[in-house]
């Protein structure tokens, strides 16, 4: 981290509007010629950042949209493949993997895994059965079975075909009462929101 409190930085040759913002305010406050910001601009600075970095994400966004589709149309006639993976995000209602293969992401959820009920602990970032106290954790290499894809929503749900790790932690109270799982509405398994995770993306989206 720079220890100066006021500094800019710019790409060259100048390849986005933020590069030429900062290159004119320079010629302004430079006196290096016409070409720099008008009054007027000046006073709109903030504005205009904001705007830069609004219409960045936006097109960040896209893009993840666009490559989330057409991965699921890609996968979407290997439904009931089998694929190598890493658990790259976990939440309550299960986690989310990306294939080794394609870089795809995809949701496990978690009332699909085993006969048992698995809860998340924060803590040791990692879902845990409640019977057995194996675990996924964030990381961990795993199978998975592709269960479903759709094209339109970009969303991609997967079969766990990997068993738990243990990583020391006791079963809970109430330990072997079963298959506990709670199911949704046709057979889907609750908690599946029809959407594809990247690391940082928060919980699956819901469908369109």
């Amino acid at each position: 981290t720079s220890p100066i409190r006021r500094y800019a930085h710019f790409t060259s040759p100048i390849r986005r509007y933020a590069d030429l913002i900062v290159h004119r305010a320079l010629i302004r406050a430079l006196g290096l010629g016409p070409d720099g910001l008008t009054d007027g601009e000046m006073g709109e600075l903030q504005e205009i950042a904001q705007s830069i970095s609004d219409t960045e994400r936006r097109a960040m966004a896209a893009e993840r949209e666009t490559a989330d589709r057409l991965i699921a149309a890609y996968l979407a006639d290997r439904i009931g493949a089998k694929f190598q993976a890493r658990v790259s995000g976990l939440v309550r209602t299960g986690l989310f993997v990306r294939l080794i293969e394609t870089g795809a992401d995809g949701f496990v959820p978690a009332s699909s895994i085993g006969h048992e009920y698995f809860y998340h602990d924060e803590v040791r970032q990692a879902l845990v059965g409640e019977d057995t106290g194996l675990a996924y954790r964030l990381g961990d290499p795993v199978e998975v079975r592709l269960v479903e894809a759709i094209p339109t929503a970009g969303a991609l749900r997967f079969e766990m075909l990997s068993e738990g790790r243990s990583i020391g932690t006791k079963p809970r109270s109430g330990a072997g009462k079963g298959d506990r799982r709670p199911q949704g509405d046709k057979g889907r398994p609750q908690g599946y929101k029809g959407k594809s995770h990247r690391q940082g993306r928060g919980a699956p989206r819901k469908r369109r």
